[in-house]
């Protein structure tokens, strides 16, 4: 695999903590990293975004840009998705919606409401995406990695 072409430009954060790009066309303050495909792939097609969500640096990978860059864009994308990653289901209070699941998580044990069976999203074949009723995400990497258990109780929903 060819090595990726660098990206000039660099970034920093300002008395606020906000960030700051400088780059050959000037200086843009409050910037903003946005990944194209946050779940899927998070690691490619970062775009760099002014407050008014012009693009100012387009990432093909992440590694294109130094570690420093690399470091900042982390800590600013981290700040801003929250996504626990569901790794196992304790309990749901029924099989009909809207039901109150118990379950583990990346974040650690929390429970939520399901409120209807079009809240569990297939991303892939592996993958799926379960929305609570505030709108909090919850991520399972892979069923296939969830105990008996949880398989079994998500598989009454799907």
């Amino acid at each position: 695999m060819a090595e990726l072409h660098k990206l000039s430009f660099t970034l920093s954060r300002n008395a606020f903590g906000h960030l700051s790009l400088e780059n050959d066309q000037g200086t843009f303050t409050d910037v903003v990293p946005v990944r194209a495909f946050p779940i899927s792939d998070p690691d490619q097609s970062i775009a760099i975004v002014d407050r008014e969500g012009h693009e100012l640096v387009w990432l093909d990978r992440l590694n294109q840009t130094n570690a420093g860059n690399q470091a900042l864009i982390n800590e600013e994308l981290a700040a801003r998705e929250f996504m626990p990653v569901l790794t196992k289901i304790n309990d749901v209070s029924t099989f009909a919606t809207p039901s109150t699941w118990q379950v583990e998580t990346s974040r650690g044990a929390t429970q939520f409401i399901l409120r209807g069976e079009d809240d569990i999203r297939r991303i892939n074949k592996t993958m799926f995406l379960v929305s609570d009723n505030h709108g909090v995400q919850y991520l399972i990497q892979d069923i296939q990695s969830l105990d008996k258990h949880s398989r079994r109780l998500l598989d009454r929903f799907l």
